[in-house]
């Protein structure tokens, strides 16, 4: 059975103390801790077991920061948007997965490992409850950490104004659901401003644990069309094969097509992809390009093995090496 083994509050940063029950408040985190706010890290859980084994069994509870200790519970395995049930009564979405520290200090590094940036899971509290030291905790409602994490933005002053229906993100969502399998952590708007959708780039990439971000609209040659621009000022390596394989499909249906200044790139550990703002645009320039991300995305996760486009030569050169 899975248990809460700790439960960690502080009124200040750094270091929580243990405390022996808590409250869980909705949309905002644990009554009195210094974490709690109408953000998506509201309480942070740890693994017992991942606290021995990267400590070698020298810490204590709150040295991380962490809210939650659980024991014989498979945190490493749910993702993003996994529910959780801890006590009689209250729910956590799981909301981030890890933490990145841009000036990590002492508090965080234990032999050369940032704890919660490896094994940390934050949450938001979707249900209030009371818990104690040793209640149970377990799933509720489970999204696999294989599943692949995806965020739409539409890129609209109209949709953003209410003036018009956003058509084209919910589109372009199912489809990711359905044939990518994906998680849809959210559909949101932006309107036609470069700061605006910058910032929106950088948030959702760097903050919530995403493969993949897909905007529609802002890609053409019109005055307030500055998606594309706005995209390269955050990515940080381009994948110019999306961006031609989806023109390529345009153009195939549309003469139109290559006036789409759409782009697309790597930011992180996350692909940032530029679709057109109609509907059914947005759809076909996703459908031409869709098949390539769960390889794309495994290799942003750090998968090792060689591309399937390797492995030929790779066969050809052990078999030359062979003896005899």
């Amino acid at each position: 059975m899975a248990t809460i083994q700790h439960i960690c509050v502080s009124d200040r940063p750094g270091i929580k103390h243990s405390v022996e029950r808590a409250s869980l408040i909705v949309g905002s985190g644990i009554d009195g801790d210094w974490h709690a706010g109408l953000g998506h890290r509201q309480v942070s859980l740890l693994a017992e077991e991942d606290l021995h084994s990267l400590t070698n069994g020298k810490w204590r509870p709150g040295t991380f920061s962490e809210n939650i200790v659980c024991r014989d519970f498979p945190l490493a395995t749910l993702g993003v948007g996994t529910r959780l049930r801890l006590g009689k009564n209250a729910i956590l979405t799981i909301s981030q997965i890890g933490k990145h520290f841009h000036q990590p200090d002492h508090v965080e590094r234990i032999s050369g490992e940032y704890l919660m940036a490896h094994a940390g899971v934050f949450a938001t509290v979707e249900q209030e409850g009371e818990v104690l030291q040793n209640d149970t905790i377990e799933v509720f409602e489970e999204v696999p950490r294989s599943v692949p994490q995806a965020v739409v933005i539409t890129v609209s002053d109209r949709c953003f104004r209410g003036e018009t229906v956003d058509t084209a993100g919910p589109a372009v969502a199912d489809l990711l659901r359905h044939e990518l399998q994906a998680h849809i952590q959210h559909i949101d708007l932006v309107p036609d401003d470069k700061a605006a959708i910058s910032e929106i780039l950088q948030r959702y990439c760097d903050h919530y644990s995403i493969d993949l971000l897909v905007t529609a609209g802002g890609t053409g040659p019109a005055p307030r069309d500055i998606t594309p621009e706005a995209t390269s000022e955050v990515v940080e390596r381009a994948t110019p094969g999306f961006d031609e394989a989806m023109r390529l499909a345009s153009l195939a249906k549309t003469p139109t097509a290559i006036l789409s200044r759409g782009t697309s790139g790597i930011r992180g550990s996350t692909f940032i992809v530029n679709l057109p703002g109609s509907e059914r645009g947005a759809v076909e320039n996703m459908e031409a390009i869709i098949k390539a991300l769960p390889h794309g995305i495994k290799k942003l996760r750090g998968d090792p093995a060689d591309c399937a486009c390797c492995q030929p030569r790779l066969v050809k050169e052990q078999q030359r090496a062979q003896p005899g």
